[in-house]
């Protein structure tokens, strides 16, 4: 039971951070945008973002834009989605996923040319970080594609295809440019919360306080199938824990009546010397009682050892084409533990009541000829 609890809960932190880090916990798009790369921009001032600030539930506001565009190689060529960010971008989590190079300095006044490219962009077109690339744009209305030179900076790998095949970090600054848009225009405002389980109510507010021509897009929304899935591997434990409790609760049943039955003539003597059927079931509880909490403390110990040695040692591998890690994520509270271990014994208790039963059913004359 441990380690199923451990091994969801760190799947689903994993997987989230991962969705989360990448994008946002809360967008503020153009309200015409219908979730297309680009759509009219938002200007933004700072009275706006030093309003939304204000919400002691948000952590961070940064400004992107996303444009589609062509990487063309000598002999390759790929189709991208080049996500433009300034300098007040939370880069953490990029950053903690680079496998090459560094991060593009784009703190810089001045325009920056670098760019962060994902492992599957760079092995599908040969690139290394320091090569220079052109990446073409083409919008509705051009005569011609418009073509823009970059520089590798640095090379980044999340584990997810939905980023890895199609993202391309750079300068917001470029996009702005590209769509002719000024200096205080952008795609979109990205908010993070303090805590994700505020997602929901905080983007309820928002959606209250914000002008009519924005509209609010939860990472839920952006990403319905990957948190949908997350969903169901709540039922899954809880089928899991169901079936080990059935599982437990047999098996302590039957020890219990092998108890009873292979002790019939103490119980029959017990009767015959004056105790009554209840104080003869309270021992044979307590005594069930006794191999509970023994299972228990070894179930206890085993279940822990796993979590500590794949939480430091990460022994466990996965497939990150199918499962988004590489490794099997293990993440546990001891309220959860503390749960776990009040439940199976009260639970295992309570069912073994039942076959105590089949003491009051002995009868000492019969007992004490029992062999």
């Amino acid at each position: 039971m441990i380690i199923s609890v451990a091994i969801v809960i760190g799947f689903k932190k994993s997987v989230s951070e991962k969705v989360m880090g990448f994008t946002s916990h809360i967008q503020l798009v153009p309200f015409d945008n219908n979730q297309a790369l680009q759509g009219n921009p938002i200007s933004v001032s700072e009275e706006f973002i030093s309003k939304l600030l204000v919400n002691k539930k948000i952590d961070h506001v940064q400004l992107s834009a996303q444009k589609a565009g062509v990487i063309k190689t000598d002999n390759q060529i790929q189709g991208v989605i080049l996500k433009g960010v300034d300098g007040n971008y939370d880069s953490s989590f990029l950053v903690s996923c680079i496998v090459a190079g560094s991060y593009p300095n784009l703190a810089d006044s001045v325009k920056n040319n670098e760019l962060l490219i994902s492992k599957n962009i760079a092995q599908k077109l040969n690139l290394e970080v320091g090569h220079n690339i052109r990446m073409w744009f083409i919008d509705e209305g051009d005569s011609r594609a418009r073509g823009r030179k970059f520089n590798i900076s640095g090379i980044y790998y999340t584990g997810m295809e939905e980023f890895d095949n199609m993202y391309i970090i750079g300068d917001l600054r470029h996009l702005q440019k590209l769509n002719n848009w000024k200096p205080d225009e952008v795609g979109s405002i990205e908010i993070m919360l303090n805590d994700i389980a505020d997602i929901n109510n905080t983007s309820f507010e928002l959606y209250n306080d914000i002008p009519y021509n924005l509209s609010v897009i939860t990472v839920y929304d952006e990403f319905p199938q990957i948190f949908n899935w997350l969903n169901l591997l709540d039922m899954n434990v809880i089928v899991i824990l169901v079936l080990m409790i059935i599982v437990a609760t047999i098996t302590m049943v039957s020890t219990l009546l092998i108890l009873i039955i292979e002790r019939t003539s103490m119980v029959g003597l017990l009767k015959a010397l004056g105790a009554n059927s209840s104080s003869v079931r309270k021992i044979f509880l307590y005594q069930a009682s006794g191999i509970i909490i023994k299972g228990m403390i070894w179930g206890n110990i085993i279940g822990l050892l796993f979590y500590f040695v794949q939480l430091n040692f990460r022994l466990i591998g996965l497939s990150p084409e199918s499962y988004y890690v590489d490794y099997v994520p293990v993440e546990l509270h001891w309220t959860y533990v503390f749960l776990l271990n009040l439940g199976t014994f009260l639970v295992s208790v309570l069912v073994l009541v039942i076959p105590s039963y089949y003491i009051t059913r002995i009868v000492p004359a019969k007992a004490l000829r029992y062999e």
